[in-house]
């Protein structure tokens, strides 16, 4: 038993040093992202319910780090401020699949085709999916429709309304950056850290505890282990960064990259409770469509990125090895030690804010 908590540790850290660097640069990256694309801006280009609302939507929020749970106040306040249902929906679906933050981890962990198509098939998933809803009857919304907490870049101090108004955009770029980098690393850090780090250790159970091949033996190379992922997928709440260690740690046992991308889709976009508050919001129907796009999608792409990996005369149940970042040394540490530290900071200020 011993020997097996030192094995899973081992492993995790060093998922860990192959990660830490690469998700630092993606939160700050994320920070300035923050400060500079205000509230304002988004409204004003998802407001109607066309093709290129719909885009715009998914476009905007391919980079965006919010998970799941976290872009529901924020779809749903830009829904109560008149975005259309197209557009609320593309954005509920790209913004959770992928980030900033997710991309710089996607490279670190997984290999550069992977990090391509990731975000690529949240665009199509999140478009695909908005256009659909569009042709869904309208939603019938009785009583108050939950707006976003207080998680503007810069001050909220004046309530929620203030966040919805896009606060940011009168102060000037040094404190937009530093309010941007601020969010970065306290509130946004604070929800991605611990399910970061439970990422990183379920990677290290995978690693210590599943043999090599075991997928692959069991499951073959097919669209089982695309079907498998899915119905693992959609109940389950895991956000785009942390879904990525658990599937790099798959992978290395026999997981075919287009199963990956099928959980890396389907994990951080669906999960019981966004599926009942887009019931509740938006309509039952809506709902219905937005599951069954992102599923019947993401076989799609798994399918195709299978198909990719064997014209790159890629073996797709040894595919991770051909991209794999191999991190070490003193530098891949310290990050490490740096991204604990900076998660643990950010977890004690929010429950001081508390």
């Amino acid at each position: 038993m011993g020997q097996l908590l030192v094995a899973i540790l081992k492993e995790s850290w060093q998922v860990l040093n192959e990660s830490a660097g690469y998700c630092l640069f993606g939160i700050f990256m994320a920070g300035l992202l923050r400060a500079f694309m205000s509230d304002d801006f988004v409204l004003k280009h998802l407001g109607k319910n066309n093709i290129t609302s719909v885009i715009k939507a998914s476009l905007m929020g391919v980079p965006m780090p919010l998970c799941s749970c976290g872009v529901i106040p924020v779809a749903m306040g830009l829904r109560k401020q008149g975005a259309g249902k197209g557009p609320t929906t593309a954005f509920l679906i790209s913004t959770p699949e992928t980030g900033v933050d997710s991309i710089a981890v996607t490279w670190a962990l997984l290999d550069p085709i992977m990090t391509i198509m990731r975000p690529f098939a949240a665009f199509i998933t999140a478009t695909i999916a908005g256009f659909a809803v569009n042709f869904v009857p309208e939603h019938k919304q009785n009583g108050a429709v939950p707006v976003p907490a207080c998680g503007c870049a810069c001050s909220c101090g004046a309530g929620k309304k203030e966040h919805i108004s896009g606060c940011s955009h009168n102060q000037s770029l040094l404190k937009r950056m530093s309010a941007g980098l601020a969010f970065a690393f306290t509130d946004l850090l604070s929800d991605i850290g611990p399910s970061l780090l439970l990422g990183i250790l379920a990677a290290g159970v995978i690693a210590a505890v599943v043999p090599d091949g075991f997928i692959e033996r069991n499951l073959g190379a097919g669209i089982m282990p695309m079907l498998v992922m899915l119905a693992a997928g959609v109940p389950l709440y895991v956000c785009a960064t942390a879904s990525t260690p658990i599937v790099a740690a798959l992978a290395l046992k026999g997981l075919t990259p287009g199963a990956a991308l099928v959980f890396l889709l389907a994990g951080p976009a669906t999960n019981a409770a966004t599926i009942m508050v887009v019931a509740k919001i938006m309509g039952k129907r809506i709902a219905a469509v937005y599951v069954a796009v992102i599923a019947v999608v993401a076989l799609l792409f798994g399918m195709a990125v299978n198909g990719i990996y064997s014209m790159a005369s890629l073996d797709v149940t040894n595919w991770i090895s051909a991209g794999h970042h191999e991190v070490g040394g003193m530098m891949a540490s310290v990050f490490s030690v740096i991204l604990l530290v900076l998660i643990l900071q950010a977890k004690f200020m929010g429950y001081i804010k508390k």
